[in-house]
């Protein structure tokens, strides 16, 4: 990536964890009461740059990219197993390391929803607020398919190859995550930029591979625990953001979260998409911190 470029539009200063001798890549601004950012797939800590930037005045503003992705290291199955339990277990750690075992607010996207939540539902005296956005913390809804693009990846001989041949999973998320604002050239270039060798797109592969659809798949039995376990999560105010037009997390997600979560409060986009921090950045900024502001922590 362009290092100019990148600090342009990510104007951080880059920290990083030992995981077991593979560095985790962060970033840690502002001060203040904490607020963590989990990242899904492809994207990375970048998609959260804009709230990032809004929060920090105010809040320590912390974001993780997992291993394998964004700046982070890029190791082989044989030096990391590419696991939602490995991913938890990692979100974990990082969270210990850094002392945040309280009044932690969650901002969770995509594959970050399951992490962050899983990471929730086993301790919930952690964390204090959760913002989640076009995400599940569940298996398929009702009714629910896989498109036809992930089962693609997930399932085939091509769609590995496209994926780790020819980048087609970040590349596509850069055209199809984005509804209302499309990126720039510059942008997409920043989002696929980790991912620019067969090697650094192991994990892009892997977490498509490790979608959990039926009791066989291995990420199934931590999902299925973190379904079970939303009810522990009940008393924890929660904001819920979602962009109409995802084709992935679409209406059949929403109205799951509505059916476990009836406690939260919801916003819809009509017009975004699955990147909704890019497609609605400053409106969905501004709910944050509303929705921080009406729920603050209890003081000492």
């Amino acid at each position: 990536m362009e290092a100019s470029a990148l600090k342009a539009h990510y104007p951080f200063q880059s920290r990083w964890l030992d995981l077991g001798g593979l560095r985790m890549h962060y970033v840690d601004e502002g001060a203040g009461e904490p607020v963590v950012f989990v990242h899904g797939n492809p994207s990375w800590s970048f998609l959260y740059r804009g709230l990032i930037e809004s929060l920090r005045p105010a809040y320590r503003c912390l974001a993780f990219d997992h291993i394998g992705m964004g700046l982070s290291d890029k190791p082989d199955d044989d030096r990391y197993e590419y696991t939602l339990e490995r991913r938890v277990a990692d979100l974990e750690t990082a969270l210990d390391r850094l002392d945040l075992r309280e009044g932690v607010t969650l901002i969770l996207h995509d594959w970050g929803g399951m992490i962050g939540m899983a990471a929730a539902v086993r301790r919930p005296e952690r964390v204090a607020r959760i913002v989640l956005m076009n995400t599940a913390a569940f298996l398929m809804p009702p009714g629910g398919l896989l498109p036809w693009q992930l089962k693609l990846a997930r399932d085939s001989r091509l769609g590995a190859l496209l994926v780790r041949g020819f980048n087609a999973f970040s590349l596509g998320a850069t055209l199809t995550c984005v509804t209302k604002r499309p990126m720039s050239p510059e942008v997409r270039r920043l989002y696929t930029g980790p991912y620019g060798s067969w090697a650094d797109r192991i994990a892009t592969l892997r977490f498509v591979q490790d979608i959990p659809l039926g009791p066989g798949d291995r990420a199934y039995a931590l999902a299925k625990a973190t379904e079970d376990g939303l009810g522990r999560l009940g008393a924890i105010p929660k904001l819920i953001a979602w962009g109409e037009r995802d084709f992935v997390f679409d209406a059949k997600f929403l109205a799951e979260w509505k059916r476990r979560c009836p406690e939260a409060e919801f916003h819809t986009f009509p017009d975004a998409g699955h990147y909704l921090p890019e497609d609605e950045g400053p409106a969905v900024a501004a709910l944050i911190r509303d929705f921080l502001a009406v729920h603050p922590l209890p003081r000492a």
